[in-house]
């Protein structure tokens, strides 16, 4: 499915989420105290329009979980799928394409439920362009790829121009080493917010989610059909929070 296929009319502009959704830790923050653990999804879902799996990354899943992820989403929920680690952490982005169609053959399992393969390009790897265009060419859509680099130098008008014409999205980091910027490279823009001051466990004010929510309108007006803004501050229960908070701020 190319953007041009997307109906937005029938979808948010905004998927709001968070990265992952099975944290014990929210027990009772997020998820009702009662509430059993085969339940938790639905409960996510009912709230949230998009999760970021990063399980994806650390494990290899059968055909039958993705089928199952499918089936148990809701009408207009988008699922964001984070590269396996193989391919960018261990072979650092070098003679993945088998690896890669591999893992994209399983997304595409989910169906309508399929929005973004996240890649991350390991923060040791230096600035490569080459290696990154071999790896995006290599997807059967690369407008379905956003990637996230963890190194400064990879953020420069050449790194742009590229994702640009691929279509690929640029992520938008927000971290302890990195600030928010609002390149845009696709018709998909995606913010990623893992905590200012401290990785995954700060908790935004209401004046930066308001700043964050004023950036992805920002974006929309640059041509962004979709925008996704997921945390990955999951320490105690911060993310579920935040990102509830700016939904009704986008709202």
């Amino acid at each position: 499915m190319s953007p041009s296929d997307l109906d937005s009319s029938k979808s948010p502009i905004f998927f709001v989420g968070t990265s992952g959704w099975a944290y014990d830790h929210w027990k009772g923050r997020f998820y009702p105290p009662d509430l059993p653990q085969p339940c938790w999804f639905d409960f996510y879902a009912s709230r949230f329009s998009s999760v970021e799996v990063n399980a994806t990354f650390y494990r290899t899943f059968q055909d039958q979980t993705y089928l199952k992820w499918r089936e148990r989403a809701p009408e207009g929920f988008g699922y964001v799928l984070k590269a396996p680690r193989l391919i960018t952490h261990r072979k650092y982005l070098v003679d993945v394409g088998e690896d890669i169609h591999r893992f994209y053959q399983s997304c595409q399992l989910l169906q309508d439920k399929f929005e973004v393969i996240l890649l991350q390009v390991a923060p040791n790897i230096g600035y490569d362009l080459e290696r990154l265009k071999k790896a995006l060419g290599a997807f059967p859509d690369p407008t379905r790829v956003a990637v996230e680099f963890r190194r400064s130098e990879w953020l420069n008008p050449q790194t742009v121009n590229l994702l640009s014409e691929y279509g690929v999205i640029l992520c938008n980091v927000d971290s302890p080493r990195q600030k928010l910027t609002s390149y845009l490279t696709s018709s998909r823009a995606y913010l990623r917010l893992h905590g200012r001051k401290h990785w995954y466990s700060y908790n935004y004010s209401n004046d930066e989610l308001r700043e964050i929510a004023d950036l992805a309108q920002e974006l929309v007006r640059k041509g962004a059909e979709r925008v996704y803004i997921f945390f990955n501050n999951d320490f105690e229960g911060y993310a579920p929070a935040n990102a509830l908070a700016i939904k009704t701020i986008l709202a």
